[in-house]
């Protein structure tokens, strides 16, 4: 089946009147849109043997879509007919929920636990949503926009030394910070009790170097001057 007749299909055993399908080019998968509330019910139509038949659970992930809240994906295939699917919602930002999908496909567990820690997403019905992936003390949702990289503004930085530092003493170069993480006298605990750092100097400017003649540079062979001219009687002789 094509894209196109593989997310009609969805839609028209789901029966809502809200979902909508989209497809791109021949490689591309159907996506089908459904509201929040019709996430379970829409993997469960693709899941059936009368549906879509998909019988494998690929992946689930989602994005921060900012103000629009968080869309949340689920790509499933069939194997018996060669073809997948993907299932697409939106939730809230304020109250980003969503039924759990285990029942459905065991394999979904480890993903919507990785989904709710890295975005904040919960999954109603999911019997073990702890970290996966990060420390149990770990605050926050890193793959959220809004997520300040603040790792080295709240704590010292507990791994090695910054690039060009001696593992014993020796001269400290100016500390690195990596893209997205503020200024420690900008944002965190320690912001406005940090002295200014000195601007550093301008370099001066070097004097132009004078040209060298070409017969004073190294590596080059004096041009000889041409024979003088022979002279003649007047006869051609």
């Amino acid at each position: 089946m094509t894209p196109e007749e593989v997310g009609t299909r969805l839609i028209s055993r789901l029966g809502d009147a809200e979902a909508s399908v989209s497809a791109g080019d021949a490689f591309a998968r159907a996506t089908v849109d459904v509201p929040p509330g019709r996430w379970w019910a829409a993997c469960q139509a693709a899941a059936s043997p009368a549906g879509l038949a998909c019988d494998f659970f690929d992946w689930l992930s989602a994005v921060d879509e900012l103000d629009g809240g968080f869309a949340v994906v689920a790509h499933l295939w069939s194997t018996r007919r060669r073809d997948g699917v993907l299932i697409r919602t939106r939730v809230p930002r304020d109250a980003p929920e969503l039924e759990s999908i285990v029942g459905l496909y065991p394999g979904a567990a480890w993903h919507e636990r990785e989904t709710f820690e890295m975005f904040g997403i919960g999954f109603t019905g999911h019997h073990d949503l702890k970290p996966l992936l990060l420390p149990p003390e770990f605050e926050g949702h890193p793959l959220r926009k809004d997520f300040v990289l603040a790792a080295r503004v709240a704590k010292p930085w507990p791994g090695a030394k910054e690039p060009g530092e001696a593992a014993a003493g020796g001269g400290k170069r100016a500390p690195m910070r990596p893209p997205g993480v503020p200024d420690p006298n900008e944002w965190g605990p320690q912001a406005g009790q940090l002295p200014e750092r000195p601007a550093r100097p301008a370099r001066p400017a070097r004097p132009a170097r004078p040209a060298r003649p070409a017969a004073d540079m190294p590596g080059t062979m004096p041009v000889p001057e041409p024979p003088p001219a022979a002279e003649t009687d007047g006869t051609g002789a």
